[in-house]
């Protein structure tokens, strides 16, 4: 048996007409992906990973600096002072370590203070390492 198509000029879908499939033909409904347990688990493993390893490198490389700091912070004790009227980083640095360079006192007393200029201002209260 043999099945001719017949077209009757350009149709609107540009596509050849074909013979009608029989209504008894199931038709494949479209399917899924469908994940066993171990696949599940494996998928999300996999998915995790990179959060994992971004959690070990942040937890072992911060463990060193959290020790450090920890053990500077330990052992140095604190002076406070008021600034007053005219003075500067680094009369107070002077004033701190005469024999020492004003420049590493001032930077010590910024970071402590979490200053981000050195400019001061009258009656800020400033806490300063003490300095054997």
């Amino acid at each position: 048996m043999s099945a001719a198509i017949v077209s009757r000029g350009f149709g609107t879908s540009g596509r050849p007409r074909t013979a009608e499939v029989p209504a008894s033909t199931p038709t494949p409904a479209p399917t899924r992906l469908r994940l066993t347990r171990r696949g599940r688990v494996v998928f999300t493993a996999l998915g995790s990973l990179p959060f994992v390893i971004w959690a070990f490198v942040a937890i072992l490389g911060s463990g060193g600096a959290a020790a450090d700091i920890g053990a500077q912070l330990g052992a140095r004790t604190f002076e406070y002072v008021t600034v007053h009227q005219g003075d500067s980083l680094w009369d107070i640095a002077e004033s701190i370590a005469p024999q020492g360079d004003p420049r590493v006192v001032i930077d010590e007393i910024m970071r402590l203070n979490g200053l981000d200029e050195a400019s001061l201002e009258p009656g800020q209260r400033l806490a300063l390492p003490v300095v054997p």
